[in-house]
């Protein structure tokens, strides 16, 4: 199966490539026709996360409230999820369904001509940034160094924009934390790998950053009023715990 869906995108990548003349082209539409695709589940997944924001304070209220009943609180919280038909996962179901063109890009990028290229800005879409470095020198290697860069830095960007969205400081400082930790770690691994992984990657996430600032955070606030006001109108639900009377004292005959 995964031999067929390598076979499979790189005559798609040829196509495209065949079509507009250029490898590193055809990796840009490639991106483009994907993301594409996905905007449905995307559109599902901003659904997703505004309910996550919604239903947050509630679901902290329960952590805090049964923090020494493990149990319980997954209960609790299963409750809420399927009280408000509610998947935690659901906001990560597009990124999950990109990693197999990630990840086949590897494999793919060595199927292509040895002379493939993104015009006269990537030579060898093929080459790595160490790769180019070592054998060409800083003026060889300055484009793939600063696709690697951008690698990071779009990286970090989405977990920056997320963090403005959220109220907890404390969760904040842990987001940008991580995303500083994410941001070095992708520009370690872009550092080796072929820059048509990498070129996908920026086109993938700039994409995404574009969406997130001028459609995505409309949308997220659309569901959030939207939720919000579903759970105003909502019945009240009163957990009432009964305490058992302790038994009265006999007296003694």
């Amino acid at each position: 199966m995964w031999e067929w869906f390598i076979g499979f995108l790189t005559q798609v990548l040829a196509g495209i490539a065949g079509f507009c003349g250029d490898w590193g082209l055809a990796i840009i539409l490639l991106t483009f026709i994907i993301r594409i695709l996905l905007t449905p589940l995307t559109i599902k997944s901003t659904r997703s996360s505004a309910q996550m924001q919604v239903l947050q304070p509630r679901m902290m209220e329960i952590q805090e409230r049964y923090a020494d009943d493990p149990v319980r609180q997954q209960e609790e919280l299963r409750k809420i999820y399927s009280e408000h038909k509610f998947n935690p996962l659901g906001g990560c179901l597009p990124l999950f369904l990109q990693m197999p063109v990630f990840f086949a890009l590897f494999t793919v990028l060595k199927n292509v001509p040895s002379g493939a290229h993104f015009y006269n800005i990537l030579p060898a879409l093929d080459g790595s940034c160490a790769g180019v470095l070592a054998s060409g020198g800083i003026g060889a290697a300055w484009v793939y160094i600063l696709l690697d860069v951008l690698f990071g830095a779009l990286t970090f960007l989405p977990m920056y924009l997320n963090t403005r969205n959220s109220t907890a400081g404390q969760q904040q400082s842990q987001t940008l934390i991580m995303g500083v930790v994410m941001a070095g770690m992708m520009m370690w691994f872009g550092w080796t790998v072929p820059v048509g992984v990498v070129l996908y990657y920026n086109t993938s996430a700039a994409w995404g950053v574009i969406q997130q600032l001028f459609i995505t955070n409309r949308i997220m606030e659309k569901f959030k009023k939207e939720e919000e006001e579903r759970l105003a109108n909502a019945p009240v639900q009163v957990n009432v715990v009964r305490k058992e009377k302790a038994p009265r004292p006999r007296k003694k005959s």
